[in-house]
């Protein structure tokens, strides 16, 4: 996957229901003015929502667009350097971005990032400057299934974190989780499987807590911010941090067709309509749901690495990928007593 910038509190609320039964999903800003995107998604008598077409779609769009980023990365730093590909990613797709994020920076959200510039770099260099540099630096060395495996223990440690700053409580199933996660982990970096590349391995751990910690400074101090605003902020401000190393790296000739496909569709993509596409399956299913989809992302990670790559596959990949995600759906749910003090009021 991807990084996961924007923690579900802090992007826009649950759809609200409405007399019909229909949710209505809330106002997004563009270059023009303002509008909706309509949810279809119904509540039912029970109180479960039926997904519309347009929200499966949207699910199944993110579970690939975000699994995607390990091959395309690993095909791009064969002749880019980390720091080069990261600044032209986030160049992309701030690019992109920051035509939606016009209006609402010029209401006064510039200001409002202004006030908030200290926890706004904290988290731009624990989401998105250093994870993504460390990851590209690590699939010069790791197979891009192995870098995607690994990242989706974020959950893992999400959970953990959110435990230890009493976010929420670390409950059986949370334990159960980060037990399974670990020994998902152990299987993936058993023999043969990691390459031996321990320093690899531990930036991506790096990347790991990185992309946990994001959400929590999301949630502590940021929530009352734009979501558009504040990816828009960081997508940019990496690019300028960037621009520099990335001049002085610059590929004296530019690479082939296939390392700029990779780079283009990670810009346009995999960043920039990324989180469009995310945005808009928050309003047609809600914050809580719109997440699940990151257990797709290592499948799709996988499945392209070995089967465009032929990185090495075996019973342990599919072991280690069961337990991984087994462990990250326990320690992604939450006990009861935080699903009740989380529900809106009636």
């Amino acid at each position: 996957m991807a990084a996961s910038p924007v923690k579900p509190s802090q992007v826009p609320p649950e759809p609200r229901r409405s007399v019909e039964g229909r949710s209505r999903a809330p106002r997004f800003p563009t270059a023009r003015g303002r509008f909706t995107w309509r949810c279809e998604s119904r509540i039912i008598p029970d109180g479960r929502m039926l997904v519309s077409r347009r929200g499966l779609g949207l699910f199944l769009a993110m579970g690939f667009i975000w699994g995607i980023p390990y091959l395309l990365i690993k095909v791009a730093v064969g002749a880019l350097t980390p720091a080069t590909l990261v600044f032209l990613r986030t160049a992309i797709g701030a690019l992109i971005i920051l035509p939606f994020a016009v209006p609402s920076l010029r209401a006064g959200g510039i200001r409002a990032l202004a006030r908030r510039w200290p926890w706004l770099l904290l988290y731009t260099l624990a989401e998105i400057a250093i994870p993504w540099w460390l990851l590209s630096d690590a699939e010069i060395r790791l197979p891009s299934s192995l870098s995607g495996l690994l990242v989706a223990t974020m959950p893992i440690v999400m959970a953990v974190l959110a435990a230890l700053t009493r976010i929420e409580t670390f409950s059986w199933r949370r334990g159960a989780g980060l037990g399974l996660g670990m020994a998902g982990v152990a299987v993936l970096l058993g023999p043969g499987l990691a390459g031996g590349d321990w320093g690899a391995i531990l930036e991506v751990g790096v990347v790991v807590i990185g992309y946990a910690v994001g959400p929590l400074i999301i949630a502590r101090k940021l929530s009352d911010l734009k979501s558009l605003d504040v990816v828009a902020a960081t997508l940019l401000a990496t690019a300028v941090a960037y621009l520099p190393v990335a001049l002085v790296q610059a590929p004296r000739q530019w690479p082939g067709l296939e390392v700029a496909g990779s780079v283009l569709i990670l810009g346009v993509v995999c960043t920039g309509l990324a989180f469009l596409c995310f945005f808009a399956l928050i309003g047609e299913v809600g914050p809580t749901r719109s997440s699940l989809f990151i257990y797709l992302n290592p499948a799709v990670a996988v499945v392209l690495g070995v089967a465009l790559l032929h990185e090495p596959f075996s019973i342990l990949t599919v072991a280690g990928f069961v337990l991984v995600l087994a462990g990250s759906a326990l320690a992604a749910r939450r006990p009861p007593a935080d699903a009740r003090a989380a529900a809106p009021a009636a």
